[in-house]
């Protein structure tokens, strides 16, 4: 348990420069103290104290503001910035190493049973105010935009954003959704370069004239 602590500790020095040492993190930082509290409770939801184990998630969120149901699957060195109004359903499931900032939402869609929930999967980030819907996955190393809506697959290495979130980047490269926006920019940046060029030649012609 100690070496688990440590390790979690750890994990936010690694990904907040804010942080000044583990007794820093251990006192005041709630979405640490939010994964340990889901810790205890997830142990009583295994063991059928399904109604304590609620109970605890309760307090945890009342003290952190971060609620996780205590069914969620949670890996190894998850990282919650801030915390605030982060919200983890009961089937989802998220790996090690994976990132989540304030306002994310890992939601169903519905009244459905069984799996209902995202999965994320290791070294994934999503940002602030993100909204992960449905039995989805977020595959490997893959980002969530600010503020999207994600309700398909997000593939390996990804970046999407937007309401409903779209893929933008693949392994490094920009896609087709975003290619079209991009070759429109180059264009008016050419018309502007030309425009420019027009005023510099008269402002030079009316010179010489003088």
């Amino acid at each position: 348990m100690a070496s688990r602590m440590k390790e979690d500790m750890r994990s936010v020095l690694e990904n907040d420069p804010a942080a000044r040492g583990y007794v820093d993190a251990f006192l005041n930082y709630p979405g640490l103290h939010a994964i340990w509290w889901h810790r205890f409770a997830n142990f009583f939801y295994r063991h059928g104290m399904v109604v304590f184990s609620k109970w605890l998630s309760q307090v945890a969120r009342f003290l952190t503001n971060v609620e996780i149901h205590p069914g969620a699957t949670i890996g190894r060195r998850l990282f919650i910035d801030h915390g605030a109004g982060i919200v983890i359903g009961e089937t989802a499931e998220i790996g090690d190493d994976v990132v989540l900032f304030h306002g994310v939402t890992l939601g169903g869609t519905g009244k459905h049973k069984g799996k209902r929930h995202p999965t994320v999967k290791n070294g994934a980030l999503i940002s602030a105010g993100a909204k992960i819907l449905g039995p989805i996955t977020i595959c490997e190393n893959a980002k969530v935009g600010a503020g999207a809506v994600v309700i398909k697959d997000v593939p390996l290495g990804a970046t999407v954003v937007g309401v409903p979130a779209k893929v933008v980047r693949l392994n490094g490269r920009v896609t087709q959704h975003t290619e079209p926006q991009v070759a429109e920019l180059k264009r008016r940046l050419s018309e502007i370069e030309v425009e420019l060029e027009k005023l510099k030649n008269n402002t030079q012609k009316g010179e010489d004239e003088q």
